[in-house]
């Protein structure tokens, strides 16, 4: 009898270990409605804009992810959903993988840079929540420009010299081109950036003159689970070289795409978390903090979330 007690209060301890570990990522304050993932936050217009991926109810596989939506709000906790923007239906040249994308606002018009079938497209629109038009008609990065041999994860970032750069990944590999100032051309050749500890996803941001560079990596818990931290590298250059800063970010999710932005002087990071189910996963937001020297402090996932903006 003492030994079957002690097998039913370990059994039941154990049992909360899992469900405690299970909702210490799903307990998070969720910002969009069920269900989405790779929050590319921007601000234009007045308002503030996210432009996730989609995952549907139900997702067993990422092969069920076929469209975008985009949402806007005025104090970053009532978020509005501006409708589906884009889907796999509207590409003629892939029928599968719609990833996390990006958006940017250049010269009075909308980008959506977009992965799908391991490629990158770009749409236009006249509106930030479209609907976009695939002006190309065709990749503007195939899945053999990047060194793994797969391209996704688009993140368009334009330096203080207007210059616009189009980083990505694919294959535990990321590469960088330089664009055109129409944002549909390359303007230069694919480079490879040799960053440490990269397995996918890639933003790109700039404060006081640095560069940082934050991804994330792979890494396997107590229990064998392959998981991913947020790290970093900076640089003096858009194109490196790097110094590896580290980890500043754990989401306790199997993935952990991002995306950073400045607010009146605070910055906020962006993320997803997962579910019981890692297909079916939500957005965040928590605030991120530099120390003196311009490292990142170390983001705790909170339960409340941030602040409404006045």
């Amino acid at each position: 009898i003492y030994n079957m007690k002690n097998k039913r209060y370990l059994f039941v301890g154990i049992l909360i270990v899992c469900l405690g570990n299970l909702f210490s990522a799903y307990a998070q304050k969720q910002i969009l409605p069920d269900f989405h993932a790779d929050p590319s936050a921007h601000y234009w217009d007045g308002k503030y804009w996210i432009y996730p991926s989609t995952d549907e109810p139900g997702s067993t596989t990422w092969r069920q992810m076929k469209r975008w939506h985009c949402y806007s709000s005025e104090d970053l906790s009532q978020w509005k959903c501006e409708g589906e923007i884009f889907s796999l239906d509207k590409v003629s040249w892939a029928s599968e993988a719609a990833f996390a994308p990006d958006a940017m606002k250049w010269k009075g018009k909308y980008y959506f840079f977009f992965p799908a079938q391991f490629q990158i497209g770009v749409a236009v629109s006249d509106k930030p929540n479209g609907s976009f038009k695939d002006t190309l008609g065709k990749p503007l990065i195939k899945a053999d420009e990047c060194p793994g041999g797969r391209s996704f994860d688009p993140c368009i970032f334009i330096d203080t010299d207007s210059v616009p750069y189009l980083y990505y990944g694919g294959g535990g590999a990321v590469a960088v081109v330089r664009l055109k100032d129409n944002l549909l051309e390359k303007d230069s050749e694919v480079i490879k950036l040799p960053l440490k500890d990269y397995a996918e996803g890639i933003w790109v941001h700039k404060r006081n003159g640095l560069y940082y560079f934050t991804y994330p990596n792979h890494y396997k818990d107590a229990e064998g689970n392959i998981k991913q931290l947020l790290v970093y590298s900076t640089s003096t250059s858009p194109l490196g070289p790097f110094v590896y800063r580290g980890a500043f970010f754990d989401n306790k999710s199997r993935n952990s795409h991002h995306s950073i932005i400045e607010i009146k002087g605070k910055w906020y990071l962006f993320y997803h978390i997962q579910g019981p189910s890692p297909y079916e996963r939500r957005v965040c937001v928590d605030y991120l903090e530099y120390n003196a020297d311009g490292t990142i402090k170390e983001v705790k996932m909170t339960k409340d979330g941030i602040e409404p903006l006045k």
